[in-house]
């Protein structure tokens, strides 16, 4: 690494670290900005291996960051993908009720859709719903027009081009972990960068990237594995575009929903298993150093405690396609063994506090000249934009940009 002194430094190349940097680069397009990333692509985790699915803000709390970032983040994003010609899809779709209780809270869930700035949301019979996915099954169903697809290592990687292209000076560090930080020196597997300002976007890892800048934290990230299946090309056309259960209130998890991929495949997934491996995409990985940590955290064993039933449930499905299936055919009845077939996985970084309470919103923090991003939990790649663009905000006043331009 070249013995350069930055404006700003920023780490992590996910699509939340990308956006930051792009918001940034915009409006001051003199500051030179460098951005490490500890693999040799861009997008290579949370981000890469996610549904593809452009949120609408229907699930959050109204009046909540994720609410308010979600609604105004997926409008920047579509109007992004429109400027810079990325594939994307609003085809809207369906949240399915296959029972009284879920229809009950379907109808909640449509308020609280509209208190978020929703249109056009509306309450569908079995006849009009199946109209829409005909194969599905259920007493009730919520259209929700906003919703579609898109490709974000494709969003990524334009990210990454626009900000180079208005500051060449600025670039992106591959191969490039971070190991230590002090007083405006990074110091990582790719040498030692000087930088004025930091704002770390480090997701899986946000929580130990704080503690090297000695930050004092009452929270966590554990690790959540989801695990996908993929429709086969003769079971395929039973799905259109998206198809989502009715969620539990009770858990973090949005439920196993079929999604139709940019690319035209069907997946179904993702469930929700404890991960022994921070970046452990297969069921067997584990590494010493992140089970020890997870499960010496009392809030760890706090989540276990409050929904050990979901969990044991979610082990069982995660080790059996049957019990997957069975899952699946809640929605869509007429699937079959052979329709369906083992995919991909991600993992996803819940922000856990000491009393076992999942972190359900944006978390920002300032530390001497530096930002930490520590949860940035669904819809962070739809709010990506909103998202630095707050960032930016705050680094405006923290960082006083506009003495550095």
């Amino acid at each position: 690494m070249q013995e350069t002194t930055y404006d700003i430094a920023i780490v992590g190349g996910g699509i939340v670290g990308l956006a930051t940097a792009y918001q940034i680069q915009k409006e001051f397009p003199k500051l030179d900005l460098i951005i490490l990333e500890k693999e040799s692509k861009l997008a290579s985790h949370q981000t890469g291996r996610n549904s593809g699915v452009i949120h609408s803000g229907l699930y959050y709390r109204p009046d909540s960051l994720r609410a308010k970032n979600c609604v105004k983040g997926r409008e920047q994003l579509i109007e992004f993908a429109k400027e810079n010609n990325i594939t994307h899809d609003i085809c809207g779709k369906i949240v399915l009720a296959t029972n009284r209780d879920e229809n009950e809270r379907l109808e909640a869930l449509k308020i609280n859709g509209e208190k978020n700035g929703l249109e056009g949301l509306k309450m569908l019979t079995p006849q009009e719903f199946k109209k829409i996915e005909p194969n599905t099954e259920g007493v009730a169903a919520l259209w929700v027009p906003q919703a579609g697809i898109i490709n974000y290592k494709a969003v990524c990687n334009k990210l990454a081009d626009l900000i180079k292209q208005m500051n060449p000076k600025s670039k992106i560090a591959f191969n490039c972990e971070l190991l230590d930080v002090d007083d405006g020196l990074l110091f990582s597997t790719n040498g030692v960068c000087k930088t004025k300002h930091t704002i770390f976007c480090g997701g899986l890892f946000s929580d130990r990237l704080a503690k090297k800048d000695k930050v004092k934290l009452e929270m966590q990230i554990v690790g959540f594995r989801g695990d996908y299946y993929y429709l086969s090309d003769k079971a395929k056309s039973k799905v259109k575009n998206l198809i989502y259960p009715v969620p539990n209130p009770e858990f973090p998890f949005l439920g196993i929903h079929f999604t139709r991929m940019i690319g035209g495949g069907i997946e179904c997934g993702p469930n929700a298993v404890f991960t022994f491996k921070r970046e452990g995409y297969k069921k067997m990985d584990f590494s010493w150093k992140d089970t020890f940590e997870a499960l010496s955290f009392l809030g760890t064993w706090r989540l276990f405690i409050n929904h050990w039933k979901f969990g044991f449930n979610e082990y069982r499905r995660a080790f059996s396609k049957a019990l997957f299936l069975k899952e699946l055919k809640k929605m869509i009845p007429t699937l079959e063994m052979e329709d369906i077939n083992e995919g991909r996985s991600g993992v996803r970084a819940m922000a856990l506090g000491c009393d076992g309470e999942v972190i359900d919103d944006f978390k920002i923090v300032k530390n001497k000249n530096n930002l930490h991003v520590l949860n940035t939990p669904s819809p962070a790649a739809t709010a990506c934009l909103a998202i630095g663009e707050k960032i930016m905000g705050k680094a405006r006043v923290h960082f006083n940009l506009n003495n550095l331009r």
